[in-house]
């Protein structure tokens, strides 16, 4: 019996070497040093051994039962040390690896440009006004010397929210509620979002249109071209020039159309319309109460998608509102 022990103790220490995982190790454990292990087997022969035997084969397999216990425990520590150095070799952190950045918002592009015009005209001392978008018929046409035949007051020009109520189809409502509210002088800019019945790849049933007024003493045309070219300049790069056409329009006399020429922005004679403006027609400033023979001023409107639409060569004015985020991440 004692042979039979040193066999299996031998052939238990070289599986106990050549383990190669933590598994394994508790594998040869349980099958040579358990309660039905190998070793546990032979040793319940001791009862058919002589007492003057069993003494001398419980020592042999005491012996082998605690020297497998400790090859065991060192091959298992060897296995767990290496697991952890290739754990730490495969999972450390390259400190010096460039950080992933969490994924982050744009400004939409309307917003963006927006903001450009905005800032732009701040630093010429206007301030920015906001108005309701449901708007009273009076405010939107008659306080702004569009008379009663017009055609934009036609439904298929404007949206009618109810009798007397519209979809503000431009932000001059809220320069007449500026004007009403204040004294002059004023500088103000009313920026939002207006309507028209009107879609296609150039017009939008809503769009955003940004409208400036300046009204104080003997503000003139040359004040009007010197504040429009400064915008321009800012937006479109600083040779960008104007040019100013006649043109009419109910609420300024004279009215004009601004053109702008910038390197890269328009192919042909370089030339494209940009915006409406004027002086502010008299009619206005007798409805907001303001005297007539003293306040002068002029005004002027932008539309930011077609601002935005020539910055960035953009060809449909519906890209703006589709949500498409593969256009949207470009900007």
């Amino acid at each position: 019996m004692i042979d039979q022990l040193d066999s299996l103790g031998e052939a238990s220490l070289k599986q106990i070497q050549s383990a190669g995982s933590v598994d394994a190790i508790e594998q040869i454990r349980v099958s040579v040093l358990g309660k039905k292990g190998s070793l546990s087997q032979v040793l319940r022969g001791l009862a058919q051994v002589s007492a003057e035997e069993r003494p001398k084969i419980g020592s042999v397999a005491n012996q082998w039962k605690a020297r497998l216990e400790t090859a065991i425990e060192e091959q298992k520590a060897t296995l767990e040390a290496g697991q952890l150095e290739a754990r730490i070799k495969n999972e450390k952190i390259d400190v010096t690896a460039p950080g992933l950045l969490p994924h982050q918002g744009r400004l939409h592009p309307l917003t963006a440009t927006t903001r450009k015009i905005v800032k732009a005209l701040e630093r010429l001392g206007f301030d920015t006004a906001l108005g309701p978008e449901a708007e009273t018929e009076i405010l939107n046409f008659d306080a702004i010397n569009i008379s009663a035949d017009h055609p934009a007051r036609d439904m298929h020009d404007t949206f009618f929210v109810n009798p007397g109520v519209v979809l503000r189809t431009h932000t001059s409502p809220v320069q007449m509620r500026t004007m009403q509210s204040q004294p002059w002088p004023v500088r103000v800019l009313c920026a939002g979002a207006v309507y028209r019945c009107d879609h296609d790849a150039t017009h939008s049933p809503m769009f955003h249109q940004i409208e400036g007024l300046w009204v104080d003493q003997k503000v003139s045309m040359s004040d009007l071209k010197g504040v429009l070219s400064y915008l321009l300049k800012e937006l479109f790069g600083p040779d960008a020039e104007i040019r100013m056409r006649p043109s009419y329009f109910p609420f300024v006399e004279p009215g004009v159309e601004v053109d702008v020429r910038a390197k890269g922005l328009f192919k042909g004679d370089g030339w494209i319309e940009i915006l409406g403006a004027g002086l502010v027609h008299p009619e206005l400033f007798k409805f907001a109460g303001y005297d007539i023979k003293k306040a002068q001023g002029f005004a002027f409107g932008i539309g930011v998608e077609r601002v935005a639409m020539l910055l960035h060569k953009i060809s449909d004015i519906r890209h703006f509102y589709q949500s498409d985020s593969r256009f949207l991440s470009q900007f």
